[in-house]
């Protein structure tokens, strides 16, 4: 286990399971706690302390009027990879809060997303043995052209459970 908090004891869970139903069962188990994931169908490829690679098809329950993917579903990708990453590191007396995020869309985007966060080791310490803070996390989201298509800044804070 990289870190033992709830969301890696979690994942390890999963992770034992077998390999055909793991990607599956994953999905299922964080679109549970975070019911707006699931409702939107996001994909969980690759979740560590350090980086969260996630994906979403261009389904019609995701679109806009031109049959891409909604404005709204893609910040819900950034808003996600960006706090799973925070999630990862999180000490369970903690509680993880979007605290301000600002999106530029760059360009139209074409097919599947994709996003990916990351931190960095000095990040990592800091929501690990700070009792209160906040930080950007860096993101960066591309769709199936491998173009990205948008900027994004996501600030995020943790406090104290109460």
């Amino acid at each position: 286990m990289e870190y033992n908090n709830r969301l890696n004891r979690n994942i390890e869970k999963v992770n034992k399971m077998p390999k055909l139903i793991k990607p599956w069962l994953l999905d299922k188990s964080i679109g549970k706690v975070v019911k707006f994931v699931g409702t939107a169908g996001i994909h969980f490829e690759k979740m560590t302390c350090h980086k969260v690679v996630i994906s979403l098809q261009n389904k019609k329950k995701v679109q806009n009027h031109i049959g891409q993917i909604h404005a709204a579903a893609t910040t819900l990708l950034a808003e996600t990879a960006t706090g799973m990453v925070v999630g990862m590191n999180i000490p369970d007396d903690k509680l993880p809060l979007m605290k301000d995020l600002s999106i530029n869309f760059i360009r139209r985007s074409l097919g599947k997303q994709m996003a990916v966060a990351w931190l960095s080791e000095e990040q990592i310490d800091k929501i690990r043995n700070t009792p209160k803070g906040d930080l950007s996390v860096p993101i960066k989201v591309t769709d199936e052209t491998g173009q990205e298509i948008i900027q994004a800044v996501m600030n995020w804070a943790w406090i104290p459970k109460k």
